[in-house]
């Protein structure tokens, strides 16, 4: 199964979110998070996540991009036992049971997402409040072929020392 992993380029998570994920953490869509709010409430750092912020376990910050990545089954089991655990702490689902039912939907419409975008790729989330709720787009940022062999510096032996040299 493909999962998506939260990733930082830069440090601007840090300073548009009030929480940030971890990097590397699986990560979720995870728009239930905002279900509680209306149009007023979405402002400041509030806003930036609602708008495009994927959610990181089991941080539960927020991260803008997210590259798809392999799951082994014991990592999924892992995320929906994290899941379910947040449901019942600070979503009060009414037991156990329903809160793992809602993990496992929530990581299963994760997997839907990625399966369709090959591993390495990069997907942006965007949402919008509308009177119909939350409606979610999905952007992907396919993985550069050139990047995989590219080369970042080249060691040139000399008869004395050795050098390195940055391509040109």
């Amino acid at each position: 199964m493909k999962l998506a992993k939260t990733i930082r380029f830069d440090a601007s998570d840090l300073h548009i979110f009030d929480k940030t994920a971890d990097e590397g953490e699986w990560a979720i869509a995870g728009s239930f998070m905002f279900g509680h709010l209306d149009q007023e409430d979405l402002t400041g750092k509030t806003k930036q996540a609602f708008a495009n912020g994927f959610v990181g376990v089991p941080s539960f910050g927020f991260s803008t991009l997210v590259s798809i990545s392999n799951a082994q089954p014991d990592a999924q089991a892992l995320l929906i036992t994290q899941l379910a655990r947040m449901f019942v702490e600070q979503f009060s689902a009414p037991s156990e049971a329903v809160a793992r039912q809602a993990a496992i939907e929530e990581v299963e419409f994760m997997a839907e997402i990625c399966a369709e975008h090959e591993v390495g790729s990069l997907l942006a989330i965007q949402r919008e409040l509308t009177e119909q709720g939350i409606k979610e787009r999905f952007s992907n940022i396919p993985k550069a072929d050139s990047c995989a062999e590219q080369k970042l510096w080249t060691i040139i032996e000399d008869e004395t020392d050795y050098q390195m040299e940055t391509p040109k």
